[in-house]
């Protein structure tokens, strides 16, 4: 069994297949994917050190969280047990808002508590990941379902928050707006249970038209 039917996109077979699957779902994504090219894995590893890195990436553009992670990965701050006993003048140096450090130290802190269990997490369902996810001060819907996509490599989960592709999205097919909240949710229905390979096929029509790499995110 292919981990796709696992409900999982793990490589770049599961990703083609998914493809396949969700253009035959939604014929208008046909030329996105035929001006996009091979989609890029992105996978960020499960586990701490990947939804720290998806906390930074909170509300700024990806190289701005690249810049941040990198010096965090100097000071060798990207584990748990580092994160949970850093200072004010730590997060200054590295760049980190108030917010997000905080949510990083709550992340952190409930590792190591053994309130939450990445681990656990890693082989439940979405549902129950996602619950456990937001139960977190700090971790909103969008946190948690770009580490269940990217992280954890869930096949049908589409974080309608995120304007680059609600902007990729309008964009792709036509809209006279950019799709928002209940709306975008709605629209994504139809990509179901391929919603995942759908995000990652936006995000790469939106770096498309902006120009950017999609390749540049780091590995933690």
């Amino acid at each position: 069994m292919s981990s796709l039917s696992a409900g999982r996109l793990l490589n770049h077979d599961d990703i083609e297949e998914a493809l396949d699957a969700l253009v035959a779902l939604d014929p208008r994504l046909v030329p996105v994917r035929a001006t996009a090219g091979p989609l890029p894995l992105r996978h960020l590893p499960a586990g701490f050190a990947g939804l720290a890195f998806v906390i930074v990436s909170q509300m700024v553009s990806r190289a701005a969280a690249t810049a941040i992670w990198r010096r965090m990965e100097a000071d060798d701050a990207t584990d748990a047990d580092r994160l949970a006993q850093s200072s004010t003048e730590d997060h200054r140096a590295w760049g980190l808002s108030r917010a997000k450090a905080a949510s990083l130290t709550t992340a952190a802190t409930a590792c190591l508590d053994g309130c939450l269990d990445l681990e656990a997490l890693a082989a439940a369902p979405a549902e129950e990941a996602f619950a456990a996810l937001t139960a977190l001060r700090g971790i909103g819907p969008w946190t948690a379902e770009v580490y269940l996509l990217l992280g954890l490599g869930h096949a049908d989960i589409f974080p309608a928050g995120d304007v680059a592709l609600q902007a990729a999205a309008q964009h792709a097919l036509g809209l006279e707006s950019r799709p928002k909240g209940a709306d975008f949710v709605e629209l994504a229905k139809a990509w179901a249970p391929r919603r995942s390979v759908a995000a990652r096929l936006l995000w790469a029509h939106y770096a498309r038209i902006v120009k950017t790499p999609l390749n540049a995110i780091p590995t933690p």
